[in-house]
């Protein structure tokens, strides 16, 4: 009978070390990578501007809202980190859970903001559209798409809060989570501020 290799504990320590370190490099790269697409399709948007045919409108009030309320969430997701450099448990369920609700918050007044531009005429597709409300409708939705991908990860960093795994030795899965969040609160502000000034 074949004896199954076990990995001694220190090996297992090494291995979750080097996994430790691979992973925000990792998800600097991921972000980059999302950087580049906003990039591209920002600058289609200033290049289709400019062509004609563009339609001026007014961005729904609900996006003012949303700016808002994702900006809170990085607050509480930082207050978060902060507990758990101070070993409060307590504190860190609580800034994440904050975090995942206005996560929430902002998800449904982006879809709100939809349905007031398609209240007022403006579509993504068909006769009746314009590549001014398609492209806002692009950007906006993409941008929550990867809201989305956070809010999963914060649902983990959640659950393993509850679990007690992070303290002031081992913030590193709450740490990927704040910079992902965070990333996404300053894509969200840039987005809005573009399509509030470049009309």
């Amino acid at each position: 009978m074949e004896e199954t290799y076990k990995p001694s504990p220190t090996i297992k320590a090494e291995l979750a070390e080097a996994k430790k370190k691979a992973s925000k490099p990792l998800l600097w790269v991921g972000i980059i990578s999302i950087i580049m697409v906003f990039a591209g399709l920002t600058s289609a948007y200033v290049v289709r501007s400019d062509t004609g045919n563009w339609l001026l409108f007014e961005l729904p009030n609900t996006f003012y809202l949303s700016t808002a309320v994702i900006i809170a969430s990085s607050i509480s997701l930082f207050f978060a980190l902060q507990m758990a450099k101070k070993d409060n448990k307590k504190g860190i369920i609580y800034g994440v859970l904050i975090t995942f609700i206005l996560g929430l918050v902002f998800s449904y007044l982006q879809y709100l903001g939809w349905c007031q531009l398609r209240a007022t005429g403006i579509v993504f597709a068909g006769k009746a559209a314009n590549a001014s409300g398609s492209f806002l409708y692009l950007l906006t939705f993409l941008h929550l798409a990867h809201l989305f991908a956070g809010l999963i990860s914060l649902l983990v960093t959640l659950k393993n809060s509850i679990q007690g795994k992070y303290n002031a030795q081992n913030t590193n899965g709450l740490e990927l989570c704040s910079i992902y969040w965070h990333f996404l609160d300053i894509l969200w502000v840039y987005l809005f501020l573009f399509l509030y000034y470049i009309r």
